[in-house]
């Protein structure tokens, strides 16, 4: 079992930037990929970035690459998404999500345990 939980979401202008945090706790293992989605209403469950634990690769959705990143901090299991130049269209609820894969996946149904997620909301 894997606990997931997000922090850091909150109201920003448009241009501004946000930081979020996930911190996985529970039987992680070593080798495994930690996700971020993101869902606005009436929409899909959308791939936002990903990270592989034990290679550090990351990987993006096209709708964030050059803005958004990604990072880990071993010692403490957590892993970040830095979001900058912020649009409206970012606004969502934002998950973390654990993956038991080694490479990085990027639909959903791949991910094993989740997060409850971080309202995001960006104004014009």
């Amino acid at each position: 079992q894997v606990q997931v939980v997000e922090s850091g979401g909150g109201l920003v202008q448009a241009g501004g930037s946000l930081r979020l945090s996930c911190a996985a706790s529970g039987h992680t293992g070593r080798t495994y990929t930690m996700g971020w989605f993101r869902q606005a209403p009436g929409k899909e469950r959308e791939f936002v970035a990903g990270i592989s634990w034990i290679s550090g690769s990351t990987a993006y959705g096209d709708s964030v690459k050059g803005r958004f990143t990604i990072s880990r901090d071993n010692a403490k299991n957590t892993v970040y998404l830095q979001m900058n130049s912020l649009k409206p269209e970012d606004t969502a609820v934002y998950y973390c999500a654990y993956c038991a894969w080694g490479s990085i996946q990027y639909t959903p149904h791949d991910y094993d345990y989740w997060g409850q997620g971080t309202q995001v909301t960006v104004s014009s």
